[in-house]
């Protein structure tokens, strides 16, 4: 098991990515605390994971809150005694615009939450993973900002922020033994973009199919990569095969996007 008797934060476990990977952390072994804003679902994942067998901590955390996330990776290390991973997946893609017609406000709302959300998990879980003797911080991305779309400034350029933190991160923190890397997504076959890929037919009239299909044939491996497939990538990341790794971008988007 990779993460036997580790202890591993997540933050945002909606439903896709977030909840794969705590699905997997957990079978993999570790101790895991995972948060988000939705207290249902943050219930049912709780039971999900316990009923599995899990150790489990989970904590409601909005992470546009300075306290939220003092309060959780507290929590955690009173609990615990130790903070070995933290994955940020907590996010924010509205507004969808153009930038022409942008209130800036909304974009500075998506900016607290998407990029300095990440920052403030990462503040408040030091003091843990430097505890722990070292660990990893895995900052998750996307590759929104490296091939944009129209109305996705907001979101892209807060994920182009949180890259080029984590650089510094990484830099600053390596003299404890704190990896810090982005795990920089594409799409991902999960509940999300099934829901996005619904709206798009419903809006312009088609099948899902129809817009499903252009963007299959985008991708080198012929299919959308699913969020299981994708968690492993991201946890990757996480575990000591990536002892050496700090201040990388590893792309998980089944070659659509080749830098």
């Amino acid at each position: 098991m990779h993460f036997k008797d580790k202890v591993v934060i997540i933050s945002g476990i909606g439903a896709g990515l977030g909840i794969e990977l705590a699905r997997l952390a957990a079978r993999e072994g570790a101790k895991v605390a995972i948060s988000c804003r939705t207290e249902s679902f943050l219930a049912d994942s709780e039971k999900e994971l316990k009923d599995a067998g899990a150790d489990v901590l989970a904590q409601r955390c909005d992470i546009s809150q300075d306290a939220d996330c003092v309060a959780l990776a507290k929590a955690v290390t009173d609990r615990w005694g130790r903070i070995d991973a933290l994955v940020n997946n907590g996010t924010r893609t509205l507004p969808f615009e153009l930038f022409e017609n942008a209130d800036l406000a909304d974009w500075q709302t998506c900016h607290s939450i998407t990029l300095f959300g990440a920052l403030r998990m990462a503040h408040a879980c030091v003091p843990g993973l430097k505890a722990a003797g070292g660990g990893a911080i895995v900052n998750v991305s996307s590759m929104a900002h490296k091939k944009p779309l129209a109305m996705q400034g907001a979101y892209a350029s807060a994920k182009a922020g949180l890259e080029g933190a984590t650089h510094h991160l990484a830099l600053e923190l390596g003299q404890y033994g704190i990896r810090v890397n982005t795990a920089r997504m594409g799409w991902m076959d999960g509940p999300p973009v099934d829901a996005y890929l619904s709206g798009v037919a419903q809006m312009k009239g088609i099948s899902e199919d129809e817009v499903r299909q252009p963007i299959i044939d985008g991708i080198a491996l012929g299919k959308i990569p699913d969020d299981a497939d994708c968690a492993k990538a991201v946890m990757f990341l996480c575990t000591d095969w990536a002892a050496v790794v700090s201040g990388a971008a590893l792309d998980i988007n089944g070659g659509e996007w080749m830098p």
